[in-house]
C-alpha cells in the first residue's frame, strides 16, 4: 500500500511541475484547491499565501529547473499527505532564486479529482541538497 500512495503522490508531484513548467494555468487551477494555502517560512519569516495570490505569483515566475523527491506517502480515504524535498531554480522579479525546501503537500479527493489545499514549505535541513545532488 505504501507503495501505492508513493506512486499516486509522485503522479500528481509531476503533473504540478509539469503545469509550473509550462505555465498551463488551466492545468493548475485544476490542481490547487478553491482553498488552497501555502504556508511557508524563509530568512525573512513566515508567510502565507493564498490560492490567487500563488496562481499571480506563478505569471511572474520563469522556471529553470525543478528537482522533486517524495520522501513520505500516506493516504486516506478522500486526503493524501506528501511529503517531498524540492529544488528549484527560478528567475522571479528579476533576480535569480535557488532553492530547497522540505515540503508538506496536502491533497483532497474533491469534485472528483484530487486538489492540493495546503502546502508547507521549510527550509531544507543543512546538507539535504548538496550541490549536483
Amino acid at each position: 500500500m505504501a507503495d501505492k500512495n508513493r506512486e499516486v503522490i509522485e503522479a500528481l508531484e509531476r503533473e504540478w511541475v509539469d503545469a509550473l513548467c509550462n505555465r498551463d494555468m488551466e492545468r493548475l487551477r485544476a490542481l490547487v484547491h478553491p482553498d488552497f494555502v501555502l504556508i511557508g517560512t524563509r530568512a525573512t519569516g513566515a508567510f502565507d499565501m493564498g490560492r490567487a495570490e500563488w496562481l499571480d505569483a506563478i505569471q511572474r515566475r520563469d522556471i529553470d529547473t525543478i528537482e522533486l523527491d517524495v520522501r513520505d506517502a500516506t493516504t486516506l480515504d478522500n486526503v493524501m499527505v506528501g511529503t517531498v524535498l524540492a529544488k528549484w531554480r527560478v528567475k522571479y522579479l528579476g533576480r535569480v532564486i535557488e532553492d530547497c525546501v522540505i515540503l508538506t503537500d496536502v491533497w483532497v479527493h474533491d469534485d472528483g479529482r484530487w486538489q492540493a489545499i495546503r502546502r508547507h514549505s521549510t527550509p531544507a535541513p543543512a546538507g539535504e541538497c548538496a550541490k549536483g545532488s
